[in-house]
């Protein structure tokens, strides 16, 4: 397994390359102060590391933007970000990154995060692994080729509207606008949608998938990379998925009609 580990600050960089060595000795180990340094290396030397454990805040290319570049280049590479600012966690996740850690960086941090990102690497097939989610026809969201049954009408909208936003942030009002487009006392839907999502987290608990979900300061968003959606591998270029699209998306939802109009577009490109 090759691992990079990006910082500029040099003692913290060696700090985290210690921990990676502690927790993965067998793996090797590439450190980088800058990340386009890192990026020169998987351009020039067609290196592809496996695991990329990433400082946000560096100076030229963030480590965000490296992380946006990076999967172009390495879409199979996964991103763990290591920062001291705990509000990046929510725009982290939107750059398909698969983990977040704190500094300073432990052992056991990195434990963690390996022990998760080295199970998706092995897994035969990683679709299997993942939430089956139908946004084509009518809304539905499968777990090992079974239906996930959802105890309220709304939870189920909720987490349709989660997975239209691609992994977006949302906020309580923008939820609160699609949800209930009539609804403005903060104070009525703030407790509606504390209501759905403890439903929601039980519900994707019962099928151990509790980690799809992340909130943070308020806001509620999706980790896309333990989902399999239609919608998602149709505006990836899978042909099977454009070929599925029959001219609905959430027919059920209000909320959706624009997404269904932008596909219309994009299928007739």
């Amino acid at each position: 397994m090759l691992i990079f580990a990006l910082d500029d600050e040099k003692l913290i960089l060696q700090d985290i390359e210690a921990a990676i060595r502690q927790a993965a000795p067998d793996a090797d180990v590439m450190t980088f102060s800058r990340a386009g340094a890192a990026l020169d290396a998987i351009q020039a030397q067609s290196i592809r590391p496996d695991i990329v454990f990433c400082d946000i805040e560096m100076p030229g290319l963030s480590g965000l933007e490296f992380a946006a570049r990076l999967k172009t280049l390495s879409p199979e590479t996964r991103v763990v970000f290591v920062t001291g600012y705990a509000q990046y966690a929510l725009e982290a996740f939107g750059v398909r990154a698969q983990g977040y850690a704190l500094k300073p960086l432990t052992e056991d941090q990195v434990r963690d995060e390996l022990d998760v990102l080295t199970a998706s690497l092995a897994a035969p097939s990683t679709r299997e692994k993942k939430l089956r989610v139908q946004c084509f026809g009518h809304f539905e969201v499968y777990w090992n080729n079974q239906p996930v049954v959802f105890s309220r009408k709304q939870s189920k909208e909720l987490f349709a509207f989660l997975i239209d936003r691609e992994g977006a942030a949302c906020t309580s009002e923008q939820i609160a606008a699609a949800l209930w487009e009539d609804e403005w006392d903060p104070k009525v839907y703030n407790h509606r949608i504390r209501n759905l999502v403890g439903d929601l987290r039980s519900t994707l608990k019962s099928i151990g998938m509790e980690r799809v979900l992340i909130r943070e300061k308020r806001q509620l968003a999706l980790r896309r990379d333990f989902i399999d959606c239609d919608y998602y591998r149709m505006l990836e270029g899978d042909a099977a998925a454009v070929n599925a699209f029959r001219g609905e998306y959430m027919p059920d939802y209000s909320w959706a009609e624009m997404t269904n109009a932008k596909l219309h577009f994009h299928k007739a490109k």
